[in-house]
């Protein structure tokens, strides 16, 4: 499989080749590598990667609120990508509509809810901040998938959350 993934404004592409059980060809703008991936936890994948030195990497995968969208937790950091944005239609969206019906916004890790910085009834804009989430000692504001207004909030500052649950709904 191929694809485009954006990330801080640079798209690279990626192939991925199945091998053995839990190897992979992975190949990233035409470099080759070749990579052993084990599943930790839910959302993490522990990534033993092949060349001159072997490195070895922890990354967690989490999706975000937007189709396409993932957050991607490497070494204490977390930052946005973008897959194959140009093909969805989510590359450089900055204030378009992110989709048609009622958009559901999501934890994307388990975590506690720090903000809830809108209410049933308010309306947002594209990519407005909705929810403030601390996960592994980060805060995360997740944002609104598309504008429109807001149905049901299903949280309050302070709740508990996992990995996937509704936090609010945005008509």
């Amino acid at each position: 499989m191929t694809f485009e993934i954006d990330i801080n404004g640079r798209t690279r592409s990626v192939s991925i080749e199945r091998g053995e059980p839990g190897r992979f060809r992975v190949t990233v703008d035409g470099a080759l590598h070749q990579v052993d991936a084990v599943r930790v936890g839910v959302h993490g994948l522990s990534l033993l990667v092949d060349g001159s030195e072997q490195v070895s990497r922890e990354v967690q995968v989490t999706p975000a609120t937007a189709r396409g969208e993932l957050l991607l937790t490497l070494g204490g950091r977390t930052v946005a990508a973008t897959v194959n944005g140009r093909r969805t239609g989510r590359a450089g969206v900055e204030g378009g509509a992110g989709g048609h019906g009622d958009q559901s916004v999501v934890a994307p890790m388990p975590g506690r809810v720090l903000r809830v910085l809108v209410g049933p009834g308010d309306e947002v804009a594209a990519r407005q901040g909705v929810v403030v989430v601390e996960a592994m000692k980060m805060e995360n504001e997740l944002r609104s998938p598309k504008a429109g207004r807001v149905k049901e909030v299903n949280v309050a500052a302070g709740t508990l959350v996992e990995a996937g649950r509704v936090l609010l709904v945005v008509e």
